[in-house]
């Protein structure tokens, strides 16, 4: 450990509380990552943040400095997940068949300007936000799940992985062979979301622009036109998937605000590293219209491959949008 972390660490210990922010700071975004991935939904991970932290800061006279803190901080996340993940199949929550998942803001993406990214972002591999990504992740058993992410996202070795697990190099091995087949297949199969992979950062910005202002215009044969033959709307928690151009345009014509599709109002944003629009609903043409849903879009080439809609209004707040749209000029 440099000397500079041991002081800190030293006055951590000693209960002082600034130190231990100091200690734990550069951890904090990627704990935050951590726990979605482990739960797929953003206000179990904020929840289980806020716990982690609370033990970490509880058990920290029992730290020893043998390893990193790093380690350490993962170690009482994941334990706090896999307890959470528990409570939910008592609960008769965990159903295979249906991902618990939930869109993550962009905005949460980036480190504080004064923290310097920490190690556990610096070694993230892959798009490990994407949604479809996530989305396949929870189809998985629980300690699958923990050994995928720590061992693929992370880049901690078996052996550390063993160790955070309380159990052995060759259980830790077997078990990250069957979560990568699980995660392969899934994102094939793409129950909930389809792999995001546009041709360009230009093709995916002037895609989705004309994708949001396309929607504005309520111009639902613009929109279809946008998306690849078969594309895929999903409406997590529920099961229900419209498959093709056809019944994606039949879906939009006759479900959304019962019809009345030129009453919304849209936003633009991100989620997961992807485009994503936020809806507004106005039960007047032109008056105040509030929060309705999310939708994610995934890209492939220069097509949209999948939308994923989200309908908690309480999401909104934590992108950083409006409460509510005024009326129109």
């Amino acid at each position: 450990m440099p000397e500079s972390e041991a002081t800190v660490l030293a006055a951590a210990q000693a209960g002082n509380e600034q130190a231990f922010e100091q200690l734990i700071a550069q951890h904090r975004v990627g704990l935050h990552r951590h726990c979605y991935r482990m739960l797929g939904e953003l206000h179990d991970a904020d929840d289980a943040l806020q716990e982690s932290l609370v033990r970490a800061w509880r058990g920290l006279g029992r730290y020893e400095p043998r390893a990193p803190v790093r380690s350490w901080l993962y170690r009482i996340a994941t334990n706090v997940c896999l307890t959470a993940l528990a409570r939910r199949t008592r609960r008769g929550r965990a159903v295979p068949e249906e991902a618990a998942v939930s869109p993550y803001p962009d905005r949460l993406l980036a480190e504080p300007a004064a923290v310097q990214p920490g190690p556990d972002v610096l070694l993230e591999r892959g798009e490990t936000v994407e949604l479809a990504f996530v989305a396949a992740v929870q189809l998985l058993p629980a300690r699958q799940r923990a050994v995928l992410l720590l061992r693929d996202v992370l880049d901690f070795s078996a052996g550390e992985v063993a160790g955070l697990l309380g159990t052995s190099v060759a259980a830790v091995n077997s078990a990250l062979q069957r979560a990568r087949s699980t995660v392969e297949r899934e994102r094939h199969e793409a129950r909930v979301a389809r792999p995001h992979s546009p041709a360009s950062d230009q093709v995916e910005q002037e895609l989705s622009r004309r994708f949001a202002d396309t929607w504005r215009a309520a111009d639902i044969a613009g929109l279809v036109r946008l998306l690849a033959d078969d594309a895929l709307l999903t409406m997590p928690p529920e099961p229900r998937r419209v498959v093709g151009r056809d019944a994606i345009r039949a879906f939009l014509s006759t479900v959304p605000a019962r019809g009345r599709f030129g009453s919304f109002r849209v936003v633009e944003t991100r989620a997961n590293g992807q485009p994503a629009l936020a809806l507004y609903l106005g039960e007047t043409p032109g008056g105040v219209a509030h929060p309705h849903a999310l939708l994610v879009l995934s890209i492939q080439e220069d097509a949209i491959v999948s939308l994923c809609r989200f309908g908690d209004p309480s999401l909104f707040a934590r992108f950083g949008l409006p409460s509510s749209l005024e009326e129109s000029p």
